[in-house]
């Protein structure tokens, strides 16, 4: 006779789906999930913890340990297993749930001496230290290595000009070789590579550009600058811990508290990451297999711009668990209605045989299916409102922003419990629409209907304004430094303050920049209003008190109420510390210690975090930050091809190094390492990998931008947009140009909407 546990755990299983309940059955062993989007995978995962906790009768000797990507997402998986505890009636113990990096730090400072990490002596770099650390490498880097540097610098066609000399000087060392040591060195070090290994992989390429050479000399800086200040950075935690776990005694001690180690997200882990989690999950002394739970999708795998993570790697975990008989499927999904779920489909077959990502291929083949018919899962595959998919052709970006208006107005009025978002590739691309649908001269306004706006982007703008105050201030500070005049004129060319230009002819000369003299060539009118904006910036330090210019600059940068209250608090908390006697001297110095210690928090207007979501709310959001969540009614504008998949693209002022990108061909090179692939390849075949694995990530950001809705999808192509969204001004009516379609938009319109004009109004339903 089942006891009351053994009914509500099997109550529990009920609730689940056919994929989801394979991973609450599980009791041993290696076991891998693959869940597509809408699945519920996150759900599954959280019930089967309470299950395996209900069955073990788990405590604090022996842990099932949870790991997911981010500090959010642990939070709400830590939420809904207690939640599920409680329902059983079990204790809330039994079980951790951290991101990977909090799990290999407290790893590794319980064990300092075989760590070497010792919390009381080592701090954790903050994004603006490391920035500022890697502008040293560099330094360091150029003056160790004049010869490598000369020959990167006169590169291409260089008839030895002074003028050009500098620009590309300023090049070099503010962008390019800082944009290269940031990504090799996070690739090389999440790949477990050491800078002597690095040197090593470079002697096996024989280029007339050594850029695998040149990457190694700014690791091996890195990490020596890194030992000198006594800091860590999360690579760091990871290679520390596994340190850790190399010692026989330390890794049983450990692997005997761990029962098991489910792992959410398992897509956007390193091998580095998943060597750590499969170590812990081993238990050695019985010589069991190790009790590993990896749930992830290949095919939402959207982060290796960001991170190292590459789709392949849990992908060949699917295929050594399938060998094994350890690999369930969740291929049921509720969240979206069915049209929706055709087009989702549609487009990963097509793109996958079009080839359109050269020999990458950015999907693993999976179909998603509706749930059946009795789910136990409540509202699943809603109905579609209206054609559930829309698909259209605007004449320019003005239109969309119309058409958008006028939808969402149509169906928050209609639905006001529904909610709705538009999904945008560029955060510029959301200030936009932003603006524009709030604007006063539009024919429909969302606020007249009572519908609110919520830019994301917008809403975290405030963040940077300690950054940009002392941007500025530097630059006032010290107006002839090449460094302090280019990153102020970049932060006005950013808020649209000054018409787009490329800053680093201006920089590379500031005096003739600012004071013309007679015998200079004339400045275009585009050069002439940055002077006059950067000229009054400039009167301001010697017409106002000091303790007004942060105000001063706060308007001048025309910031929203946000970041002037940011400002606000920001000039109060100088004023308390300078003391009475403010000046440059005793201003710059406590600001830099506030952004380099990041101890100052911005003023949120609105708690925005938690309104992603509310009713009768249009949110504006980037396709990253909207994976996990979703809406009734999605909208996803500007999907033309220089977007989506859109091309590497080399800027202008860094062309004469060659047609490549000194970052991404270091990537692609340390990728081809660590897949394997002999021989590693030269700079021309790197640089093309870098480009088909940038199409594939785009097409399987597409792809999960689309899955978020529910009810219904609309997609539109505008005829005419801005060729460079970064230097958009929509005020100052910026030349628009004809931009082809996403190649899928296309044969996505003639397989579900054949019969709809491409310029129509969505009609009402």
């Amino acid at each position: 006779m089942a006891t009351n546990l053994e009914r509500k755990l099997a109550e529990l299983r009920a609730s689940l789906r056919p994929g989801q309940q394979e991973l609450a059955d599980w009791q041993a062993g290696p076991l891998a999930v693959s869940a597509v989007p809408g699945a519920g995978k996150s759900y599954g995962m959280a019930v089967a913890a309470a299950i395996t906790l209900g069955r073990q009768n788990l405590n604090r000797a022996q842990q099932l340990v949870i790991v997911t990507f981010t500090r959010s997402a642990a939070t709400h998986l830590k939420q809904q297993v207690r939640k599920h505890l409680r329902e059983l009636q079990l204790p809330l113990g039994g079980f951790t749930v951290q991101t990977l990096h909090g799990l290999a730090l407290n790893i590794a400072s319980r064990h300092p001496q075989l760590s070497g990490i010792h919390l009381d002596q080592v701090t954790l770099i903050t994004p603006n230290r490391h920035h500022r650390l890697l502008r040293h490498c560099v330094e360091q880097w150029v003056a160790d290595h004049p010869q490598m540097y000369q020959e990167l610098l006169v590169r291409g066609a260089f008839d030895g000009e002074e003028t050009e000399r500098l620009r590309r000087q300023s090049v070099l060392r503010s962008d390019c070789l800082p944009e290269l040591a940031a990504i090799a060195i996070r690739e090389a070090k999440s790949s477990g590579l050491s800078p002597q290994q690095l040197y090593a992989l470079a002697e096996q390429v024989q280029d007339e550009v050594s850029v695998l050479a040149i990457a190694a000399g700014l690791y091996e800086r890195y990490q020596q600058l890194l030992q000198a200040q006594q800091l860590i950075d999360y690579d760091d935690m990871i290679l520390a811990a596994l340190q850790v776990l190399d010692n026989q005694s330390a890794r049983q001690v450990w692997q005997k508290q761990v029962f098991a180690v489910f792992e959410d997200e398992a897509q956007d882990s390193t091998p580095l990451q998943f060597r750590l989690l499969n170590r812990l999950a081993s238990h050695e002394v019985s010589k069991a297999k190790p009790n590993l739970v990896r749930v992830g999708d290949p095919n939402q795998a959207i982060n290796s711009t960001f991170t190292p993570a590459d789709p392949i790697f849990f992908r060949e975990f699917c295929q050594q668990s399938q060998a094994q008989q350890r690999l369930a499927t969740m291929n049921q999904a509720g969240r979206s209605s069915t049209i929706i779920i055709q087009a989702a489909n549609f487009m990963l077959d097509w793109i996958n045989q079009s080839q359109l990502a050269g020999q990458e291929q950015p999907f693993q083949p999976q179909t998603i299916q509706t749930v059946a018919k009795h789910d136990p899962q409540a509202n699943a595959n809603p109905a579609h409102e209206g054609r559930g998919l829309e698909i259209y052709t605007p004449e320019d970006v003005y239109q969309t922003a119309d058409l958008i208006g006028q939808r969402v107005c149509q169906l928050l009025t209609d639905h006001p419990d529904a909610n709705a978002a538009i999904l945008v590739r560029e955060n510029k691309q959301g200030s936009f629409l932003a603006e524009r649908l709030n604007h006063p001269d539009q024919t429909v306004t969302l606020a007249a209907h009572g519908i609110d706006i919520l830019d994301v982007g917008g809403g975290s703008r405030q963040t940077q304004v300690p950054f940009e105050m002392l941007t500025i201030l530097q630059f006032l500070a010290r107006p002839h430094s090449p460094k302090t005049l280019k990153a102020a004129l970049q932060i006005l060319v950013d808020r649209q303050l000054i018409p787009a230009q490329e800053v680093h002819p201006l920089a590379s000369q500031p005096e003739i920049f600012l004071y013309p003299g007679p015998l200079e060539p004339p400045q275009s009118e585009q050069v002439q209003e940055a002077r006059s904006f950067c000229c009054k910036l400039l009167r301001s330090r010697w017409e106002l008190p000091h303790y007004r210019l942060i105000s001063f600059l706060a308007l001048s940068l025309k910031y929203n109420a946000a970041e002037l209250a940011t400002a606000d608090k920001l000039a109060a908390r100088l004023s308390q510390q300078v003391q009475g006697a403010p000046s440059m001297t005793t201003t710059l110095p406590i600001l830099q210690e506030l952004i380099s210690a990041e101890r100052f928090d911005p003023v949120d207007v609105e708690d925005v975090e938690s309104q992603y979501l509310r009713p009768r709310q249009l949110t504006i959001i980037t396709m990253h930050k909207a994976k996990g969540l979703d809406w009734d009614f999605v909208f996803l504008p500007f999907l033309h091809a220089r977007i989506i998949p859109g091309e590497l693209r080399i800027p202008a002022a860094s062309q004469f190094l060659g047609p490549f990108s000194l970052a991404e061909v270091a990537r692609a090179q340390i990728r081809a390492n660590v897949h394997n692939q002999v021989p590693l390849p030269n700079v021309e075949e790197a640089w093309q990998r870098a480009s088909d694995l940038k199409s594939a990530e785009e097409f399987r950001l597409l792809y999960v931008a689309m899955t978020r809705a529910k009810r219904l999808l609309w997609m539109s192509a505008a005829k005419q947009a801005p060729y460079n969204w970064n230097w958009f001004d929509w005020q100052r009516q910026t030349k628009l140009d004809k931009q082809p379609p996403c190649p899928v938009l296309r044969p996505l319109q003639a397989q579900f909407q054949s019969d709809q004009a491409p310029n129509s109004t969505p009609s009402r339903v």
